[in-house]
């Protein structure tokens, strides 16, 4: 027990220590050979203070505690390399042997240099050599020394694999570790699950400090950028464990080789299942979470409502189509509708006109049929029916009421000089073939007006005919249209008039062919390769026979004989070919093949002065002579 009495300290020994017996001290020179000493120095002053309990549980470190830690010796102990396989049960613990087990792989370099100074300086030889001179045997000794100088030997090799980043990264991939996955969890459970996976796989990371799982406030920027980075995980893990060969047993070079090979494929292999392990993990993570759930549903929620005001949108534009078409069908209908109204206005009128007409030339009859006896007149039926014919309505009307008011001989003075008058008219009309219209006098909203009827020409007709296939029947004021359509100002009465008279009229046969011949596209002529042949170089033959054929032509203006005569003389000379003619035949026969249309004719228009006659005969000579010589 030590007391502190001003500036001294005074240590008392208990009992225990001394234990009766004589008690031995010195200083930090060689100890004293004794068979039982005392620690002396800071050694004395620690084990004193460690037995009155003033030394600190977490500075204190047991000789057990680090036996314990302390799981194969320095001999049996290798540095790691990546060439040689050591089970894990035979493996030290590095990190417990410098006091870093509570940081491991998290642990700074500066923290482990700290520490490595701190267990080398309080489990150095030099300091426990008062425990092992407090062995009683030699033996004892020898194996506590042993035992310090190998443990001393341990903490300097995990020191040296801990500063070397290679050796570190390999010890911390065989480190001990959790490789289990979650597969399903409940939604208020995800981040309690999965965040501990991320956090414990985040240690395999190149890039550090790995993005963490967060929590259900995070935004989904930073969750879309946590999964990004996972999904394209990097991973610094190794796996020597794997390697099944170990490359110090190799007997040669190539067998050392081959070693290397394989230990590299397996630890490719695991590599690559600790990937997939790694994908798993995420693909589990972002099925199950709750941010991206919530984002699916908005984002279909959305794509719904797109859909929905796409269906609206072309709804509205169906229906807007569809109220355009009853539209127009409505406005069709009306006009159709006031079309036939006003074509059963004009038949109705016309009935009418024709009703009264008939009225009026009844009472023509009546009024005329007492006057018919009387000889001096020499009114007849027949004359009647024509004054009958040939007057409109209010002439009638008016001849009637004139009539009407007469008795006897005055009544059929009246109608003899209409029934002259009407004659006389007729008269004046120009004969057929004639191309003058007399003027008649029609009626027009009740005013009589003479109008000159014009005649229809070729190109009016063909309008016509057109525009009534242009415009067929049903369709809205079509005889309207149609006059719209020819553009000379023709009336509606003059259009219907004309398809029932101009229409049905048959084509002169006469004119026919000469309108053929103006329709007719002019044929294509095939200019001869010796068309352009100047005409000093012809040969005399040719020459003479284009002179005769000239005169041929110029006698046959004059006579038939001589045209004769100057044909036979042509045929004759005609036998002879050039070279020039000749060659031409064959060029012209490899131009125009079998198969060419109108071949003969093209052949003999590429050969000058020969027709198609010759140019055949010619070919059937050529092929003589060539079988000949060949023969």
């Amino acid at each position: 027990m030590a007391n502190q009495t001003g500036k001294m300290l005074f240590i008392c020994y208990s009992d225990e220590i001394k234990d009766g017996m004589s008690i031995y001290v010195s200083s930090n020179c060689s100890p004293i050979k004794a068979l039982k000493y005392e620690p002396a120095g800071h050694s004395f002053n620690d084990a004193a203070l460690k037995l009155v309990g003033f030394c600190k549980e977490e500075e204190v470190v047991s000789d057990e505690k680090v036996k314990e830690q302390i799981h194969v010796s320095s001999t049996d102990y290798s540095s790691s390399s990546k060439g040689k396989k050591k089970s894990k049960e035979n493996q030290q613990d590095h990190y417990a042997l410098l006091g870093l087990g509570h940081l491991r792989y998290l642990a700074t370099e500066d923290q482990i240099k700290k520490s490595y100074r701190e267990t080398a300086l309080r489990f150095h030889p030099d300091k426990q050599a008062a425990l092992i001179l407090a062995e009683e045997t030699e033996a004892a000794r020898q194996a506590l020394k042993d035992e310090t100088e190998n443990r001393f030997k341990a903490i300097q090799e995990a020191y040296e694999l801990l500063t070397d980043p290679v050796k570190r990264r390999i010890y911390d991939s065989t480190d001990e570790f959790d490789d289990e996955i979650p597969t399903d969890c409940s939604p208020r459970d995800f981040f309690k699950v999965f965040g501990p996976a991320f956090t414990r796989n985040g240690r395999w990371s190149v890039t550090q400090p790995p993005l963490l799982l967060g929590d259900d406030s995070t935004p989904i920027k930073d969750v879309d950028k946590f999964y990004d980075f996972w999904y394209s995980f990097k991973s610094w893990r190794e796996f020597p464990q794997e390697e099944e060969h170990d490359l110090d047993h190799a007997e040669t070079r190539d067998e050392r080789r081959w070693m290397e090979r394989q230990n590299a494929k397996m630890s490719e292999k695991a590599r690559k299942d600790d990937y997939a392990r790694i994908r798993s993990l995420v693909d589990n993570a972002y099925k199950k979470d709750p941010r991206i759930q919530r984002r699916k549903e908005q984002l279909k929620a959305e794509k719904l409502m797109k859909k929905e005001a796409k269906l609206n949108a072309k709804k509205q534009q169906e229906e807007e189509a569809a109220r355009l078409v009853e539209e127009q069908k409505r406005i069709k209908e009306e006009e159709d509708k006031k079309a036939a109204e006003a074509a059963s206005n004009q038949k109705k009128a016309r009935e009418k006109e024709k009703k009264l007409l008939r009225k009026e030339r009844t009472r023509l009859r009546t009024l005329s049929a007492p006057v018919l006896s009387l000889q001096p007149f020499n009114l007849t039926e027949a004359g009647i029916e024509t004054l009958c014919a040939s007057l409109d309505m209010e002439q009638l009307k008016s001849l009637c009421d004139r009539v009407e008011g007469k008795e006897g001989t005055e009544r059929a003075q009246l109608i003899k000089e209409s029934l002259n008058s009407d004659i006389t008219a007729d008269n004046l009309k120009p004969p057929n073939g004639s191309s003058t219209v007399i003027p008649t006098p029609t009626r027009m909203n009740g005013n009589v007006s003479s109008e000159k009827k014009k005649p229809w020409g070729k190109e009016e007709i063909e309008l016509l005919r057109k525009g009534i296939q242009k415009y067929p029947k049903g369709t809205s004021r079509r005889w309207e249209v149609i006059s719209e359509y020819i553009g000379t100002n023709r009336s509606v009465e003059e259009i219907l008039k004309a398809t029932k008279t101009v229409l049905l009229q048959k084509p002169d046969d006469s004119k026919s062919f000469d309108s053929f011949l103006e329709k007719r596209k002019p044929t294509p002529s095939i200019a001869s390769p010796l068309s352009a042949r100047d005409e000093t170089e012809a040969p005399p033959v040719i020459a003479a026979a284009s002179k005769e054929s000239s005169a041929s032509e110029s006698a046959n203006n004059n006579s038939q004989e001589a045209a004769a005569a100057a044909d036979e003389v042509v045929t004759g000379d005609q036998d002879v070919w050039s070279a020039v003619q000749a060659q031409a035949l064959i060029q012209a026969l490899k131009t125009f093949p079998k198969d060419a249309n109108q071949r003969w004719e093209r052949v003999a228009a590429a050969v000058p002065g020969k027709n198609v006659n010759q140019c055949k005969k010619k070919l059937t000579s050529m092929k003589e002579n060539f079988r000949s010589k060949k023969v």
